[in-house]
């Protein structure tokens, strides 16, 4: 790419330069295959399906959708697709998830609508499969026979001998089969409604009826002849939609459709009891040899159970029941089943720890971020001992642990047999590293290939420890090359600052823009306060009640003792800009603060939790008819009157998750209380900004107006000087 345009644009077409970088790594059961994701170039968005050879090391396109699309973008994907695609942050194009068999002998890949099959093992051109239009999440059955997937509110299966046929499907338009409703896509981590058992012959599938839940509307109103688009969205306090389970026999020719209870199905049906315990959310489905396994929560998130599922009868047995007095973490791999144990991660104190049949295997200084792998040797993890770091371990069943990863980093992994893929970035160098490790090999590590841009920016971050909670924060300082010179800075704290991510972690992806920002004459000052994951259960559960207090409390004090340790920091002229909950941050800052914050900008926040989900609000706040106090407290409408300062409110008007009336709300009860404030509206995008154009242009527009508000001079953007060589990452 062009190494002489500007940062906002090279970082708006590659989004944030990921383009290009392998992803999605899949590894076979004996180790002899990879498979991942990959474009062809740092602006190409579309993916291909690649194959390494563990043995050769020989990379093989096995699916290009340009020839099988037509094209090489997604003018036709079903509404189902988009919606997932959304809530997993997509940015991609062409293949961007796949399903193959352990033995990656086979794939199936959704294009437009259409499905494909590709033979990985022996090669060849992918083969379309007989589908309905839509067809949308296909999945593999483990003999790699048949492909089932959702076409409409439908779940199907095609791939057999008899050419496809409807597994469950229902009249009216609210019930869908086979497809996570919302929360559970975007709270919970599953993002799928249908499950192949181990054998192949029959399906488990989920039920979402979203008749309970209220319907929002989402207008576009650049386009007034077109009609809004329902949602039905489960905002805080209110009804969720009700999901079932049952299991189909694939082999059984009779029709399968109807939503009857357990024991009401006809032949070849087995409704699955999992809610009669009064659980309100299926969070997790895992089908292996050793059992059926489904992970369950109460509403108000305080129990988990574990349940095993019998497919002939539908009748669960309580496993394991996990309780706390805040909530019950989520983690993404477990509980899972090895052999007749169970694997779990459960809070233990000051530690989330990984644990055998409810006895604690790793250590109290170890933090347990995902369960990855399990085999006769033990489980493999990635974990955290440092906040900023995480690393992949293999955990043995005696509970030694042997770190995999070596570096500072975030480090990654995908395992499968004698062969592992570890994936991992730093602050030394662009993008991410991705090799693998096998017995296989001889050679030392063989690395992944990436076409990912390398950004051009010379980072000068310290990651430091601030005030005496000891906050995880990176100090971002003008390069070299920005000659800022040695007078005093403007302060921009650039937080997320809330659950659920870290901002603030040893990856230079994670400070492209705030670096940007230094060059432009700031000191970017980044904090990772209570609430955020790294740290253990009590660090994070210091926000339940109070999404606002605490976060705030611990930017301000962060800022106050950067100051002690950079004396260029101007506390005359501090400003702070976030996206999402960082927008929520921002706008609390700037109304609550006003004698810290002289600006701020808040892109899609959430101004009023009542108007948010219930999966992740209730977690934090609790059900607003029984703690009404905590929504108070963190409404953001009442401080209107008091804005003293310049704000700037940005939101996609298409954005479903964080809706625009946040915004239009706040800015509803800032014009009546006479406070003046700017609200930049974001035509046809929703709660990601991937247009190339609102990208880039968005990054200018905050530089300008953070530079009037804080009384700096109007300049040009300053760049970096393009280095030497493209360094491409992988090179």
């Amino acid at each position: 790419m062009d190494r002489t345009e500007s940062f906002p644009r090279r970082q708006a077409r590659t989004r944030r330069f990921t383009l290009g970088e392998p992803r999605d790594f899949r590894v076979s059961r004996d180790g002899s295959r990879v498979t991942f994701l990959r474009s062809s170039e740092p602006v190409d968005p579309v993916n291909g399906l690649w194959v390494l050879d563990v043995a050769t090391g020989v990379e093989r396109l096995v699916a290009d959708p340009g020839p099988l699309a037509g094209g090489r973008g997604d003018p036709d994907l079903p509404e189902a697709e988009k919606a997932r695609r959304e809530r997993v942050r997509e940015t991609g194009s062409g293949i961007v998830s796949y399903d193959a068999d352990e033995a990656l002998t086979a794939a199936v890949f959704a294009l437009e609508g259409r499905l494909w099959r590709v033979n990985l093992a022996e090669g060849g051109p992918p083969e379309p499969l007989a589908a309905s239009p839509g067809a949308f999440d296909p999945r593999l059955s483990p003999d790699g026979v048949r492909v089932a997937y959702v076409a409409g509110p439908a779940l199907r299966v095609t791939g057999d001998v008899t050419g496809g046929r409807v597994v469950a499907e229902e009249p009216g338009d609210t019930v869908t089969w086979g497809v996570a409703e919302f929360v559970a896509a975007e709270e919970m981590g599953r993002t799928r409604g249908h499950w192949w058992s181990p054998d192949g012959q029959r399906l488990l599938a989920a039920r979402v009826d979203t008749s309970p839940v209220a319907s929002w509307w989402i207008a576009d109103p650049s386009a007034p002849g077109t009609e809004p688009v329902e949602v039905r969205y489960p905002a805080a306090g209110t009804a969720n939609a009700e999901v079932r389970l049952a299991v189909f026999d694939i082999d059984e020719d009779r029709d399968h459709a109807g939503g009857g209870r357990a024991g009401s199905g006809g032949s070849g049906r087995v409704d699955v009891a999992w809610d009669e315990g009064g659980w309100e959310y299926l969070a997790g489905v895992r089908w292996s040899d050793d059992g059926l396994l489904l992970t369950v929560q109460s509403r108000d998130q305080r129990t988990l159970g574990v349940l095993r599922a019998d497919p002939d009868t539908g009748t669960c047995r309580l496993l394991r029941s996990v309780t706390d007095n805040a909530w019950v973490e989520l983690v993404p791999g477990v509980p899972r089943l090895a052999g007749s144990r169970l694997v779990t991660v459960e809070d233990r104190s000051t530690a989330r720890r990984l644990c055998l049949d409810g006895e604690a295997l790793t250590p109290e200084d170890m933090q347990v971020r995902a369960v990855h792998h399990v085999d006769d040797a033990g489980v493999v993890v990635t974990a955290s001992v440092a906040p900023a770091e995480v690393h992949a371990a293999r955990v043995s069943w005696d509970g030694a642990v042997e770190w995999l990863a070596s570096g500072p980093g975030v480090h990654g992994v995908a395992v499968g047999g004698d062969t592992a893929v570890h994936i991992s970035r730093s602050m030394d160098q662009p993008g991410r590293r991705c090799a693998v490790r096998s017995a296989r090999r001889e050679s030392p590590d063989l690395p992944i290939q990436s076409h990912a841009a390398d950004p051009g920016l010379n980072l000068n971050v310290e990651i430091v420890e601030l005030g005496a909670r000891r906050l995880v924060s990176a100090l971002v300082m003008p390069s070299a090359a920005a000659s800022a010179g040695d007078g005093p800075l403007p302060v921009l704290l650039d937080p997320y600052g809330g659950p659920h991510a870290q901002r603030v972690q040893r990856a230079e992806a994670l400070f492209h823009t705030s670096q940007w920002f230094a060059d432009q004459g700031f000191a970017v000052l980044v904090v990772d306060g209570r609430g955020t994951p790294g740290r253990g259960p009590v660090f994070e559960r210091a926000v339940r009640g109070d999404l606002a207090g605490p976060v705030l409390e611990d930017q301000v004090d962060a800022l106050r003792a950067a100051a002690v340790i950079e004396p260029r920091l101007d506390l005359t002229r501090v400003a702070i800009r976030g996206w999402s909950f960082g927008g929520y941050l921002a706008a609390l800052g700037v109304l609550h603060r006003p004698d810290v914050f002289m600006a701020a900008i808040a892109g899609a926040p959430v101004t009023d939790w009542r108007l948010y989900d219930t999966h992740y609000t209730e977690r934090y706040l609790g059900h607003p008819a029984e703690e009404p106090g905590n929504y108070e407290r963190t409404d953001l409408t009442p401080l209107a009157p008091g804005l003293e300062r310049p704000l700037m409110l940005i939101h996609g008007l298409a954005d479903d998750n964080v809706v625009a009336a946040h915004t239009l709300r706040l800015s509803r009860a800032l014009t009546e209380a006479g406070r003046p404030h700017t609200v930049l509206p974001l035509s046809g995008v929703t709660h990601m900004t991937p247009q190339e154009e609102v990208a880039e242009n968005l990054l200018l527009i905050q530089l300008r107006f953070l530079q009037d508000a804080l009384g700096m001079p109007v300049l040009a953007p300053r760049e970096q000087p393009p280095r030497d060589h493209e360094g491409a990452a992988g090179e």
